[in-house]
């Protein structure tokens, strides 16, 4: 149940940069909005909301940021979002998956497929690239919650499926349905995690090489810029030289 994540490695370089807090902010509060208008405003009742308000709270949003997005679906404000998903593939032939919440189907349609086209990717169809990854729930914490065997046990007995480790941190997967009690478990053994969501995980890796991954990283973080976009998850394995080369330009 152990080994190095290859998973993290473009999410730590977004995270080492100056991470555009205002619009990661905007879209958490998107997210919790939906979240609540499409169940109660009570996280306890709501595990879609819980889960909105845990990864808000990993990425240090503010306690009043959260409510306020809680109220603004309390009082029947907002604009109504559907969730649309697109699939494609980026240079070196990297399966992407990008989540959207949009209130402007063609808007967004039209937004990430000039991503693509431009950053020499181009999408596919719906399941052109889903059947290459597990949906799965994943819950993050920093290395310093512990060391290898000690997250280990903790996860084996909070009833996680595996477990990666690195000098990062840690990614503790779970079956989908498992995420928010095997996450209150751990709390309980570690503490507030880093981040609590679903997530893609690959079923394989595509190894990529400089030239590609610098492209790459362009759609990644054009998409990233995007209000309606809310993830983009791939299969993209990038060595540590390349991430260390590309980080320093």
């Amino acid at each position: 149940m152990a080994g190095h994540s290859k998973f993290k490695n473009i999410m730590h370089r977004k995270g080492a940069q100056d991470k555009k807090r205002s619009n990661l902010f905007s879209k958490l509060s998107r997210e919790i909005t939906v979240a609540a208008k499409m169940g109660m405003p009570d996280p306890e009742m709501n595990p879609r909301l819980r889960l909105a308000i845990n990864n808000a709270k990993g990425q240090s949003m503010p306690k009043d940021n959260i409510q306020r997005a809680i109220d603004k679906a309390s009082g029947g404000d907002g604009d109504d979002y559907e969730e649309i998903r697109y699939e494609g593939f980026g240079p070196g032939g990297v399966s992407l998956i990008v989540e959207t919440l949009t209130d402007n189907r063609n808007r967004t349609v039209t937004s990430v497929r000039t991503a693509f086209s431009k950053n020499g990717g181009n999408m596919g169809g719906a399941g052109s690239v889903a059947h290459g990854f597990d949906r799965l729930g994943l819950i993050t914490y920093p290395a310093s919650a512990g060391d290898e065997d000690t997250i280990l046990e903790a996860a084996m007995e909070a009833g996680a499926e595996d477990i990666e480790s690195s000098e990062d941190g840690h990614d503790i997967w779970t079956a989908m349905d498992d995420l928010h009690e095997v996450a209150g478990a751990l709390e309980k053994a570690l503490g507030e995690a880093e981040g609590v969501k679903l997530a893609w995980r690959p079923q394989t890796m595509v190894e990529v090489d400089e030239a590609a991954a610098r492209t790459l990283f362009k759609l990644i973080d054009t998409l990233d810029d995007d209000d309606d976009v809310q993830t983009v998850s791939g299969n993209y394995d990038v060595s540590d030289e390349i991430m260390e080369k590309l980080g320093q330009e």
